[in-house]
């Protein structure tokens, strides 16, 4: 995704922000403006494609070219993390010459 691409989501996300309603009906939702003190604190965003479980015997022989199992069928939505917390899911799609993203699902979360 270029830088473009990237500032573009930015500002329709933070147009969102601004639009959006709370719970009373009221313009509750906090401005992006609001929320600038955390814009610079890094996390840790992990895209899981699936899992599997070998021995360590297994693992060891791993080489270029082997290919691994996992629990995901072709199609299958993939998981995204942030900080280890899920939070959305989501397909592998090709931009330009990289892999990314899209987010299908986003998961609300408990309160």
């Amino acid at each position: 995704m270029s830088s473009d691409e990237q500032g573009m989501v930015l500002d329709q996300h933070q147009s969102t922000q601004r639009a959006g309603t709370d719970e009373e009906g009221g313009a509750g939702v906090k401005a992006a403006e609001d929320l600038e003190a955390v814009f610079d604190v890094p996390v840790q965003l992990a895209a899981v494609l699936g899992h599997t479980k070998m021995k360590v015997s297994d693992l060891l022989h791993l080489d270029t070219g082997i290919v691994m199992e996992l629990d995901r069928k072709v199609g299958e939505a993939i998981d995204v993390y942030v900080n280890n917390r899920l939070i959305a899911r989501g397909e592998v799609v090709l931009v330009e010459d990289k892999l990314g993203v899209t987010m299908t699902e986003i998961i609300k979360a408990d309160k």
